[in-house]
């Protein structure tokens, strides 16, 4: 797996998000509709590069739908084994998210009818304020306005996860993680 930015294009930019994306890095084809990866060498440069590239020139990133950069990325074969890999890459976010407001915002990719992208955002959400209450943190999920957010992207059997602050989340908008769902 070498990608850690999952993008999605606007219908129809499919070709001109090609040519955008390669400047920044090596750009990966899925069997996915209208998704694309990324390798960059630095995905908060990059995330940076490209807002201040959409600042200066709208129509530059108007063929983006949504484009999420990660930290942490892992290969699963199966539901249990996504569930474990992605509960032991988010621990690592306990000590920023302790009486924080937050959610899990899941795009999956694959696994259709195997992996549902609600309920394993409820279970990582549920194992999150669990493992902050016991580490006597505390903890809220949040969709108005949360401190911050966990983007879990998936291609196939590979996944990435990344954490967004509320600042990120409103200085970067192609992250596309702040639409609220109510469970």
């Amino acid at each position: 797996m070498g990608w850690n930015v999952v993008v999605t294009v606007q219908e129809g930019g499919y070709q001109e998000a090609l040519k955008v994306l390669r400047q920044f890095g090596e750009v990966g084809r899925t069997e996915y509709f209208n998704v694309l990866t990324l390798r960059v060498l630095d995905y908060r440069q990059f995330i940076e590069e490209l807002h201040e590239e959409g600042e200066r020139d709208p129509q530059l990133v108007h063929c983006l739908a949504g484009v999420v950069p990660v930290i942490q990325t892992f290969s699963f074969q199966t539901p249990a084994e996504f569930e474990e890999k992605s509960r032991q890459a988010s621990c690592a976010w306990l000590p920023v998210l302790g009486g924080k407001s937050f959610h899990v915002r899941m795009h999956r990719r694959g696994f259709k009818g195997k992996l549902s992208s609600l309920e394993q955002e409820q279970q990582l959400d549920r194992y999150l304020i669990e493992a902050l209450e016991l580490a006597g943190e505390g903890g809220r999920i949040g969709f108005d306005d949360p401190d911050a957010v966990i983007a879990v992207e998936t291609v196939g059997g590979h996944a990435g996860l990344s954490l967004w602050s509320r600042q990120d989340l409103k200085r970067y908008p192609l992250l596309h993680l702040t639409r609220g769902r109510s469970r």
